[in-house]
């Protein structure tokens, strides 16, 4: 009997037609967002991988905590305790400052913004190649999270939201080299902007001219342009300065004030939602108001 062979295709013209594939796909994704169903749907399936994977490190973090030793305990107690007392000294004079400007405030006929609403989240995985300085969190759309919201740690700003999924989101840091954030100098105001050099613990500042008033260890907050970013939140510290008179603007650099790649919890921060602080109505036999005190009412957004 004479068997009969087929051959298919070569490897290369399988090659191109993977190729032009998938460049037809990221231009769909990039252009018309056809994909992003498709991905979030595979975030709801690899959400339970992301979970065993990051298993392990939840059960040391947590058998180191639970091993501790006594005087460690004692040590970190005394030292929490010395930081809360300077902290309570330093909220009493925030108090007074507060009620003053809210008193003033009054005066113009406006409210006093104390805040943002925030949500805390935390990290499931981190991406710190050179390329792609990225994280993914366990908060997504059943938690209202949205793209381009901003991510802030305890120390100063992280990044923003790019892919919002059911259960998780994946953020941008601000050292990504494809992440600009608009901030300014809080020492005198300077408008600039911020710069991923795709190194974790550097910023480029590549729009500064070379007579701007800039000095190292001046700190770097939001603006506020753009409107993504609320304004005030810091972001970096100027580490460097390097003048080149053949060149319009000057050389910077900066730290993040973030520790991007050792937060474990971050907080998810959204602009439009604050709330507003208005002094009480005055109480009977007393115009001034001088003593009454301030009640919390919240704004819509």
């Amino acid at each position: 009997m004479k068997l009969i062979f087929t051959q298919g295709p070569s490897i290369t013209a399988r090659l191109v037609v993977f190729v032009a594939l998938s460049v037809v796909l990221m231009t769909m994704d990039h252009r018309q967002q056809h994909i992003e169903s498709l991905r979030a749907g595979l975030s709801v399936v690899v959400y339970p991988l992301q979970m065993i994977v990051e298993l392990p490190g939840s059960v040391y973090g947590w058998f180191s905590e639970s091993l501790a030793t006594r005087r460690q305990l004692q040590e970190e107690n005394a030292s929490l305790h010395t930081q809360n007392l300077m902290l309570k000294a330093q909220t009493q004079k925030l108090q007074s400052l507060e009620v003053e400007n809210i008193r003033l405030r009054e005066l113009l006929d406006s409210s006093f913004q104390v805040g943002q609403k925030i949500l805390v989240a935390e990290l499931l995985s981190a991406n710190l190649d050179p390329y792609q300085h990225q994280i993914i969190i366990n908060k997504g759309e059943l938690d209202k999270v949205y793209p381009g919201q901003p991510l802030l740690d305890a120390n100063g700003v992280m990044g923003q939201v790019v892919h919002v999924g059911p259960y998780t989101s994946t953020a941008l840091l601000i050292t990504d080299t494809s992440h600009a954030i608009p901030v300014q100098i809080n020492r005198n105001g300077i408008r600039t902007i911020a710069i991923g050099s795709g190194t974790i613990n550097r910023l480029d500042l590549p729009y500064i001219s070379n007579n701007a008033d800039v000095r190292p260890g001046d700190l770097l907050t939001t603006s506020g342009l753009g409107g993504k970013f609320p304004p005030g939140y810091p972001v970096a510290i100027v580490e460097a300065i390097e003048h080149d008179p053949g060149q319009s603007f000057a050389h910077v650099t900066a730290t993040p004030t973030a520790r991007l790649d050792r937060s474990r919890e971050v907080l998810l921060v959204w602009p439009g939602e604050t709330h507003a602080l208005k002094p009480a109505a005055a109480p009977a036999g007393d115009a001034s108001g001088a003593d009454a005190p301030p009640v919390a009412t919240e704004k819509t957004p």
